[in-house]
């Protein structure tokens, strides 16, 4: 996948922590040095009027790599009621948003173990993916505790509109002995790169963690994956920077982590 001006760009997840205006957001986003943003797309969380948010983004210079649709109730999508169709709805209304908000990709996550996969689900997957093939929608369904869920929705639906979001974090603190990258990076469609330090073990700023990163970015280059180096750190062990601070802190990482694959691609 290529980014505006088919050159590597650098991107961060918008919703890192900090109460700020919106706008405020974006512009210290663009000002650490980033490119563009992964979107949180709903109201919660104290998200208010998410739709305004692309063109806010826009209008201080950043492009919008990715939506993350809502987790609220991930683990209903296989569900033979009201829940299930419900959700559904939501991803097929996320499908529609890229679309009209012109945003290439929407990031999911599918139910986690407790939840096994059954006809049902796979049918509303297979519908999900029929309207993002008509409408020019990636769906990259993203690994969590999922992993079974995951590997059976990639390999039973055979569609150029689905494919995987590689988050480094939740790799490494459930499933660290998969290779995922291996398994699944010729679909990687995003990237969530964040270390597994902290109080939460998950969304600290890489190489504050144990995550081997010349090995992670290796697995990534040799997938031939050309998105931008997407970071979704979170400042819940930060809370001594400011926002702009934490920013500049993130860009930087970021850049080494780039500089890390270049290498490899070279």
């Amino acid at each position: 996948m290529n980014f505006p001006g088919n050159r590597l760009m650098f991107t961060i997840y918008d919703w890192f922590g900090y109460e700020l205006p919106i706008k405020d957001r974006y512009q210290l986003i663009k000002e650490a040095g980033f490119d563009g943003v992964l979107m949180w797309w709903s109201d919660g969380f104290g998200r208010g009027d998410y739709r305004s948010g692309p063109q806010i983004a826009r209008d201080a210079g950043l492009f919008i790599e990715n939506i993350h649709t809502p987790i609220q109730n991930e683990n209903n999508l296989w569900l033979d009621n009201l829940d299930g169709e419900a959700l559904t709805d939501c991803y097929l209304q996320c499908v529609a948003d890229c679309a009209e908000f012109g945003i290439p990709t929407m990031v999911v996550h599918l139910p986690n173990e407790n939840h096994p996969y059954n006809a049902l689900g796979l049918d509303r997957v297979m519908r999900i993916a029929e309207k993002a093939e008509q409408l020019g929608v990636n769906v990259a369904m993203e690994n969590l505790r999922n992993f079974t869920n995951l590997s059976y929705v990639l390999e039973q639906v055979d569609s150029l509109r689905i494919g995987f979001c590689y988050d480094s974090g939740h790799h490494y603190s459930h499933y660290p002995n998969d290779d995922l990258l291996s398994m699944y990076g010729s679909r990687l469609m995003a990237l969530h790169l964040h270390d597994n330090n902290g109080s939460y073990a998950q969304h600290g700023l890489p190489f504050d963690g144990t995550i081997d990163w010349s090995a992670t970015m290796k697995k990534i280059a040799e997938t031939n994956y050309s998105g931008a180096t997407a970071i979704e750190a979170m400042n819940w062990d930060y809370e001594n920077l400011s926002a702009k601070e934490f920013l500049h802190k993130a860009f930087e990482r970021a850049k080494r982590l780039e500089a890390l694959r270049s290498l490899e691609m070279n």
